[in-house]
């Protein structure tokens, strides 16, 4: 009993160094990449100025935050260059009074960013790896806008992120009704400080492969977005899939479970190769829910579909690089991956 015992301790152990060995394989080492990446905390900057002379005291931002304080007024707050007198003063002061709770809360959170800038520092390891050419971004700013506005951004030199889209799902702002006609439920509940760097690097993957404009079948389009998928997942190794998405755990888990019945949907109303974007738009992009598939399964159906297209091509085609995968042919992907779930 006791030798048997010691066996099957063996045989785990074993196992779990195989496991451990295959996991660790997958991703490769990138501990020696320098990322030299810096956080500008732009938020406390402004909401430490004295609210009652905004306007005279923001040429101190532009100072220290050349590149993002001129379009923070501009293009998030939208404001006019072209205002006079007290105008600019009582919109910021308007805006600062107003937000206040939010930069409180985001104090709470993120009173130490560095978790967050490590675990960015980490994905563009990665992305300098698979991309040794590409401009990697030198810093991380920080700010809060308005609530129905931007989020987070990719500028030429860094990656912007918009605190007040990830003080948590339950968050009372995300609940207004002004808010949700931008940012429905489904969307906010992604509003959590762990889809940072999901968001970060989903905005580098879209500049390096910006979506064509060319029309294209369901079928081609549901690869392009499953190509996404994949290189996001060799960016970000350890987030779970359903974070990668933008599902529930559960629908990932629901949608894994009836991917033979997510493929019917697509081959047997010949869906595959229409051109047509009113139907292609209830499988490709954000939405709530597919309603061929009942209340509960998730939108962007046709995205997860793409991905375990792109896994299936990638496991007949191993040697096959990141860089080689993106230039391939949408076409060859698809009749070589021969995806049947």
């Amino acid at each position: 009993m006791k030798k048997a015992i010691e066996m099957k301790l063996v045989v785990s152990f074993i196992f779990l160094i195989t496991l451990l060995s295959c996991k660790d394989n997958s991703n490769p080492d990138v501990s020696s990449i320098i990322i030299d990446l810096k956080t500008e905390r732009f938020e406390k900057d402004f909401f430490s100025l004295d609210s009652n002379r905004l306007a005279a005291l923001y040429p101190q931002l532009l100072t220290k935050h050349p590149s993002f304080a001129e379009n923070f007024l501009t293009t998030i707050l939208n404001t006019d260059p072209r205002w006079q007198g007290d105008t600019l003063q009582n919109y910021l002061r308007g805006f600062s009074a107003s937000y206040r709770p939010v930069f409180d809360t985001a104090e709470k959170i993120f009173s130490d960013f560095s978790s967050y800038e490590n675990e960015i520092a980490t994905s563009l390891k990665y992305v300098k790896y698979y991309f040794p050419s590409y401009p990697i971004p030198s810093k991380v700013i920080t700010y809060i806008g308005p609530m129905d506005g931007y989020g987070d951004i990719l500028d030429k030199d860094a990656l912007i992120v918009g605190l007040h889209q990830h003080l948590g799902k339950n968050f009372s702002f995300y609940k207004f009704t002004w808010v949700l006609e931008t940012y429905p439920d489904y969307i906010s509940n992604r509003f959590e400080p762990g889809y940072i760097s999901v968001n970060a690097m989903k905005n580098i993957v879209n500049d390096m492969y910006p979506e064509k404009q060319d029309d294209k079948t369901l079928s081609l389009q549901m690869v392009e977005a499953g190509k996404k998928l994949y290189l996001l997942q060799k960016l970000l190794p350890s987030k779970p899939e359903y974070m990668l998405i933008g599902y529930t755990e559960m629908q990932m888990k629901d949608s894994y479970d009836h991917e033979a019945v997510i493929w019917d949907l697509f081959t047997q109303n010949n869906f595959l190769q229409t051109i047509d974007q009113n139907i292609i738009k209830n499988y490709i992009g954000e939405s709530p829910k597919t309603q061929e598939l009942g209340e509960a399964t998730p939108g962007n159906i046709g995205s997860f579909a793409g991905w375990q297209i792109l896994k299936k091509y990638m496991k007949k085609n191993p040697e096959t690089t990141l860089l080689q995968l993106m230039n391939t042919s949408d076409e060859i992907i698809f009749q070589q991956a021969k995806y049947k779930p």
